[in-house]
């Protein structure tokens, strides 16, 4: 794969709050992008039309490890290149304690961490071949953020994520050193887009220059 061109990017829960803001920066910046949704098909497609160019939108229910594959490798395909990953995906599903089950453990960690994994090695599988590299950007909650009754899943599988993040960026320095790997704390939707925005262009300029 070359290293001029548009830069491209995958944005994984594209039309969650966080999402539509960085999809949207993204392309007025000059990418092309590919917006991720799980159900939300007429929303994702209406932001891609939006966001103009190549972008398009895609569908995949991130419990389910080859639909991940397979959107990342569509992705791949359909831009020639994949300059950035950004993980904003997550279920959040609030259950009284007594009524939380190790099955709900297993969804919010099946979503927010398994998903993000299998997304993120296939990225940089063709990151990894590419003059420039590519970014995997996750999006985790802020330290010392206040817990909610009932989060018990959500925030334990949060946790992961943010370990995850850490043990990838290890991996990648030392079998990869171009695949990089960022962690952005979310926030308000429009700073948050910006912190990531700001995190990709330090390595990759608009217009792939």
């Amino acid at each position: 794969m070359t290293s001029g061109g548009t830069p491209a990017a995958l944005v994984i829960g594209g039309t969650g709050r966080i999402g539509r803001a960085v999809a949207a920066l993204l392309a007025a910046r000059g990418w092309d992008v590919a917006v991720h949704c799980h159900a939300a098909l007429t929303e994702a497609r209406a932001l891609a039309a939006a966001c103009g160019g190549r972008s398009f939108a895609v569908t995949a229910d991130l419990r389910e490890e080859g639909a991940v594959r397979v959107v990342v490798h569509r992705v791949c395909d359909h831009f020639g290149r994949l300059d950035a990953l950004v993980l904003c995906g997550r279920r959040r599903v609030l259950t009284p304690l007594e009524e939380t089950t190790a099955g709900d453990l297993r969804t919010h960690f099946d979503v927010n961490v398994t998903g993000a994994f299998v997304a993120a090695q296939e990225a940089a599988a063709t990151m990894a071949h590419q003059e420039r590299g590519g970014t995997i950007v996750f999006v985790v909650d802020r330290d010392a953020e206040p817990a909610a009754s009932g989060d018990v899943p959500h925030l334990t599988s949060r946790a992961a994520l943010a370990g995850l993040a850490g043990g990838l960026a290890a991996e990648f320095a030392a079998r990869h050193p171009v695949v990089r790997v960022a962690r952005v704390a979310a926030g308000e939707p429009a700073a948050t887009a910006d912190a990531i925005v700001a995190e990709l262009s330090r390595v990759t300029p608009a217009g792939g220059a």
